[in-house]
This record gives C-alpha cells, structure tokens and sequence, in this order.
C-alpha cells in the first residue's frame, strides 16, 4: 500500500504551524514533513523545543525536514550553491539534525539554491558539491540522507529536470556520500517539461522521496491533468516502496482538498507505517 504523508508546510495552512501536526493527525495521517519551520537557520532553543513538542504530542512522525532555504519567493531557493554562506548552512545543519535526531526524521531536503550574479556557475557547482558532503555526513551521523530535487518557477534555480538533479546525486554518490538522493516532485518535473514516464523508468532507483501536487495549479490530485495515481503506480511498480509526500496548495480548504483520498489510506499509527 501507497504510504502517504501530509506536507504541513502546504496542507493545513489555515491554522499556526505549530498546530498543523496536530490536524495532520486528526485528518488520518500517521506521518508529515515540513519545510524549515523557522525564520532564521539557526531558531531560538525555545522556538526548537516548541516545534518538536507540537510534533510529539501530535502523535506523528516527521519523516522529512527541509534544511535552511533562504527566501524561497526571493533570491535564495536554497543556499547549498551560494558561496558565502558556508557557516551559515554549517550552523543550519547542527540545528537540523539535531532536531532529526529527536523526532526520527528519515531524510533533509536540501535546496540546491539559485544562480546568483558575479560567481560562475562551476564556482557555484563546487560548493554545492563540499556543502553536499558536509550536510550527507551530518545527516548520516542520525542514519538519514539528503534530497536533491528540480524546481520550477520563474527563477534562476539550475536543476530543471531530472537528468540534472540526478547527475548532482551521482556525482555525490561517486564522492562518498551514497545517502543521497533524488527527490521526485512530479510536479515540478511536469511543469519543467520533463516526461514523467520516462523519468520513472530511467531514474527510480534514485528516487529517495516522492511530492505529488497537479499540473497545472499545483493543487490536489484531480485539479489539474496528470495521471499522479498511474505515476505512483508506476513507481511503485519499478521498485519505490516509500513515502509519497501531498506537497499541494489546496484549492478549497484543507479537509475538502482530501476528498480524493479515503482516510483509511492515510495511514494508521507511525510503527504501523514503518512497518509495511
């Protein structure tokens, strides 16, 4: 069975971040994962400490954690790219994994960030390539990876497609680092152009984490015109046994948006999760 968890950062945006967990699990889900919750990469400890409580006494298990993006609507989408920002996505990574480590999260998203003006491209590439392995061993210190995804939007992000973001997990892989892995936002690719099929039957033993949301809308399966339930079939078939991420902007309210998908498939209790 399809495991699906909520991503809290997209679902449930009606109420405070710090009681998404808690609706998450009210809705059916036993597991979500958020963007990076907080405004600085390095949050105040009571900031910390309220976030991992909201998500413990919620009674779910935060499977994924976005590390530090910057301004994901600005110049940012990510700062693993960025020269001059090395300590600041040093410190991030302490925090991130700290936090992993006490709520069991499986794999960190790290945005790869945009092109920026006056550093060339292979400068940029470079250290994206030394942050990589730092944020893989950080993560591979609590047993989980890290995620290199495309993204779509009117920006100068350079992983468009697939190929692109898988040749960033092979090249880290060939360095060392075998805990990354592709992240396989449907999409995103489907908005960049990418074939979807083909995609999946080329890159699936990449594939660490899969997002769903349709195109075009990005909104819940059945807004927009992709065969999202024949693609994770697909997947599934070609060997993707996990999670599949509902990274969507609803177009009613939350609970509405969920129609499509019977509660008794939103999973059970988290070691139930973990076992299947």
């Amino acid at each position: 069975m399809t495991r699906y968890l909520a991503n809290c950062s997209m679902l449930f945006t009606e109420l405070p971040v710090l009681r998404r967990p808690a609706a998450a699990r009210e809705a059916g889900f036993a597991a979500i994962e958020f963007w990076w919750p907080f405004a600085s990469p390095v949050p105040a400890d009571a900031e910390v400490e309220e976030f991992v409580s909201a998500v413990c006494g919620a009674g779910v298990h935060l499977v994924g954690l976005n590390l530090f993006a910057g301004d994901l609507a600005g110049p940012d989408c990510g700062v693993l790219s960025i020269p001059g920002r090395e300590a600041e996505l040093r410190d991030n990574l302490e925090v991130a994994v700290a936090i992993g480590e006490r709520l069991g999260v499986r794999a960190f998203n790290a945005l790869y960030g945009n092109r920026v003006d006056g550093t060339p491209p292979e400068a940029q590439d470079e250290t994206a390539a030394e942050n990589l392995a730092l944020a893989a061993a950080a993560a591979g210190r609590i047993g989980a990876g890290i995620l290199i995804e495309a993204v779509s939007g009117p920006k100068p992000y350079p992983l468009r497609t697939a190929g692109q973001a898988v040749a960033v997990v092979d090249a880290a892989r060939a360095a060392g680092a075998a805990n990354v892995g592709f992240l396989c936002d449907l999409y995103h690719l489907a908005t960049n152009g990418d074939d979807l099929a083909a995609v999946i039957e080329e890159h699936t033993p990449k594939v660490a984490h899969v997002q769903i949301a349709d195109a075009p809308g990005r909104g819940e399966p059945g807004s927009g015109g992709l065969d999202l339930a024949g693609h994770v079939a697909a997947l599934r078939d070609r060997g993707y046994e996990g999670w599949v991420s509902l990274e969507y902007r609803p177009t009613t309210t939350t609970e509405q948006s969920l129609a499509w998908l019977p509660r008794e498939r939103r999973g059970g209790t988290p070691s139930e999760e973990e076992e299947k």
